[in-house]
């Protein structure tokens, strides 16, 4: 319902007879009930008006000063808006939630709501009514919502920040672990694991493009008896020299591995066999140079193998162990295929 001045006319004898009796009805209606003439300035509240606000019945000036002094000072500028807009007909209801100041000092929230009943010949407000309702359990209850979901949302998001940094020193300990996994612990190169890893993805794209894909592997012949008479710290002395040398002669984007023990492996993306022959006998000659070990010399037993169509890195592996193991058999320090 929005402003009814716009009803038939009423003549002001008639309506100020209409007044008293309105007036006497307010009286026995228990909600904050106001009616404002706004041409005499005067604004008749009943008793549910005081009530509300823990006034005695009629106990404030019937003016429009007496609501502006109770409203919330906070409030006070929204309200105003409010029935500024609804008054000078920029918008067709009232109705507003605000503060009301009581007798004691405390507020509380009350709904009001107001319609013209009648305007002036110049479109200026006569008469208006409205009434007051409150709302103070509700608004209670809603902000006593909005703190407990405040403190839920705080809560979810001090738990977010900490799963995120659990997440976090999880996500550090897995690369950690992943660096663990792929990195050999005595000699720092790629471990089996990577290794396994990325022959697995080398053989995939070898397929998937048609390029060729060799692999290296070899051995520290009689690598044993050095452990066995000089104790395994002279054996790890050893295998690190021997991989300062074969980090010396690989390729840029090839893969230097441990395989196990004394055993390495080169894998060599986009190479035939006979460019991985062409390397690995330059490791072979790169090692020739280690200083001997008491009675041993060092030396290198080589295994090299190109892909073929739809072979699986496992049978690849067992190719270039089986070559590896012919140099051995031919006599150790060579290279076969």
């Amino acid at each position: 319902m929005g402003d009814i001045s716009d009803k038939d006319p009423l003549k002001g004898e008639l309506f100020d007879v209409n007044a008293d009796l309105v007036h006497a009805i307010m009286e026995l209606v228990s909600d904050g009930i106001w009616d404002w003439n706004a041409n005499t300035g005067f604004v008749y509240r009943n008793p549910g008006w005081y009530e509300m606000l823990g006034y005695n019945p009629h106990s404030l000036e019937n003016t429009v000063f007496t609501w502006e002094s109770v409203i919330h000072p906070d409030d006070y500028p929204h309200v105003m808006k409010v029935f500024d807009d609804y008054i000078n007909s920029r918008a067709t209801h009232y109705q507003v939630e605000y503060r009301c100041r009581k007798k004691d000092g405390t507020w509380l929230w009350i709904e009001d709501r107001g319609y013209v009943i009648a305007r002036n010949p110049d479109g200026s407000v006569w008469r208006m009514v409205g009434a007051h309702r409150s709302i103070h359990e509700r608004k209670r209850s809603l902000e006593q919502l909005e703190r407990r979901n405040q403190s839920l949302e705080a809560l979810v998001a001090e738990r977010t920040r900490e799963l995120s940094r659990v997440n976090q020193q999880l996500q550090l300990q897995l690369d950690e672990n992943r660096s663990l996994a792929e990195r050999d612990t005595l000699t720092r190169i790629a471990s089996r694991y990577r290794l396994e890893k990325a022959l697995l993805e080398e053989c995939e794209r070898a397929q998937r493009f048609r390029l060729p894909l060799a692999v290296i592997a070899m051995d520290v012949d009689d690598f044993k008896p050095i452990n066995d008479q000089h104790g395994h710290a002279v054996g790890d002395a050893t295998l690190l020299q021997v991989v300062e040398r074969l980090e010396h002669c690989v390729r840029q984007g090839d893969l230097l591995a441990r395989w196990g023990g004394d055993e390495f492996m080169v894998i060599m993306p986009k190479s035939t066999v006979e460019t991985a022959m062409v390397l690995a006998e330059r490791i072979r000659q790169a090692v020739l140079d280690i200083p001997p070990v008491g009675d041993f010399k060092v030396t290198l037993s080589l295994g090299v193998v190109q892909r073929l169509d739809h072979e699986s890195p496992t049978n690849l592996m067992a190719r270039a162990d089986q070559a590896l193991y012919r140099s051995k058999a031919a006599g150790k320090d060579r290279v076969s295929q």
